[in-house]
């Protein structure tokens, strides 16, 4: 597919021998971006685990000082009880077994699920539709629990969670190229800070192998990995 001019632009800004530092990139990835939208920037790093291991597959959360500049769609699954938590924490779908029928049909058009502990058995046949979407709920990433308000709040206030692929990369968004470059950067050192907090002991040699930053249909920008880590 032939490149635009726009496109062709931006790659002739990113030398792709360089390593840049983390606030480089993040002034360098506004510079580069291509689209017309409020473009996403992403962050890929690379991990020297074996996810294949149960105790290397990190995975975790952590809420963003600036948070996403996107408002997440969230579903509460629920009894009765806690309905009204929910909704008033703002969650923006609250039910249970209407709910349930709605994704075994297809359905799942939320950023992320809560649940309380007790409504779990009914939710653990979705496993199949929601797991690879990364849509269920998990008490290590606070997607399960009794205070469903409180775990509201902190999705819509930023938190994200973050899990290592197969190929042991995590990829995350961590904001939009309309955000100032400090957002950016602080945005990115606190979602690194969170991987490196989650290093397994069992993990040997160097822990993060590679580190880039791209906004939406734009070229990655490789980062020193010594620039992030004190």
């Amino acid at each position: 597919m032939a490149l635009t001019k726009k496109r062709k632009a931006a790659q002739g800004k990113v030398d792709q021998s360089k390593l840049y530092s983390l606030k480089e990139a993040s002034s360098l990835v506004k510079e580069v971006n291509c689209t017309k939208f409020d473009s996403s920037v992403d962050l890929h790093i690379r991990l020297g685990v074996d996810p294949k291991k149960a105790d290397q597959a990190v995975r975790g959360t952590v809420t963003l000082p600036h948070g996403t500049g996107k408002t997440k769609k969230v579903l509460v699954l629920c009894t009765p009880e806690k309905e009204n938590d929910a909704k008033n924490a703002g969650a923006d779908f609250v039910g249970l077994d209407e709910f349930i029928t709605k994704i075994e049909g297809g359905w799942t058009d939320v950023d992320v699920i809560i649940a309380t502990p007790s409504v779990m058995p009914k939710i653990g046949k979705l496993g199949k539709i929601l797991g690879p979407r990364n849509l269920m709920p998990n008490p290590k990433t606070g997607t399960v629990t009794n205070d469903v308000a409180a775990a509201v709040n902190e999705v819509k206030g930023g938190k994200i969670a973050f899990k290592v692929d197969k190929a042991g990369i995590i990829h995350a968004s961590i904001g939009r190229v309309s955000f100032g470059t400090d957002k950016i950067s602080e945005n990115s050192q606190e979602l690194i800070n969170a991987i490196v907090k989650l290093k397994p002991a069992t993990a040997k040699g160097t822990y993060l192998k590679g580190l880039s930053m791209a906004s939406t249909m734009s070229p990655g920008i490789m980062i020193d990995t010594k620039s992030v880590t004190n």
